[in-house]
């Protein structure tokens, strides 16, 4: 008995110490806000970049950060110099000048979805609202532990009260981390 009990204890450990962001296309995002709206997460990278590495290995492995993301968001994964076609607000975004004679560790041409959403920088992550509209975007490499106050704030739409720097302020002094 203490053998099967130790078992079990040993797989539920191994399957929580597992759990993964669950990534989808952008236009898999899209789809599913059609029939569940939810507000989506989105992790704009490059294969060249390393802090877009470093969050996939540090930040995006925290099962605190897995599970909020998970439950809260539709997460994607966007490579902002890939080929993935982006069917967004009545266009169609690509990337026409990605040169497929370049190694994954150079530099390509940003996507044009990318551009759309002005990204400027790597890793940077864009919320999008219910109805698909940008919230904000969230530039640069965080922490779980920094990027816990984005996520908590726009999942709870306390980014609408939040217009202005003393406002920001203010939220950042009376939030409590739990990452």
């Amino acid at each position: 008995m203490k053998r099967v009990l130790s078992l079990v204890i040993l797989l539920v450990s191994c399957y929580v110490s597992a759990q993964e962001i669950n990534w989808m296309s952008m236009n898999d995002a899209l789809e599913a806000q059609k029939n569940e709206p939810k507000k989506i997460f989105a992790d704009i990278y490059t294969d060249w970049c390393g802090p877009c590495k470093l969050m996939d290995k540090r930040t995006f492995t925290n099962k605190n950060l897995v599970a909020f993301v998970n439950e809260n968001f539709y997460a994607v994964k966007f490579d902002a110099e890939g080929t993935e076609e982006v069917d967004y607000q009545d266009f169609n975004y690509t990337n026409p000048n990605h040169d497929t004679s370049k190694s994954e560790k150079q530099r390509n041409s940003q996507h044009f979805f990318a551009n759309a959403l002005k990204v400027q920088a790597y890793p940077t992550v864009v919320f999008f609202d219910e109805n698909s509209d940008v919230i904000s975007p969230v530039t640069g490499y965080k922490t779980a532990e920094q990027l816990e106050i984005f996520l908590k704030m726009i999942a709870s739409d306390d980014y609408k009260e939040v217009t202005s720097k003393e406002d920001w302020d203010s939220y950042q002094s009376k939030f409590k981390s739990t990452f």
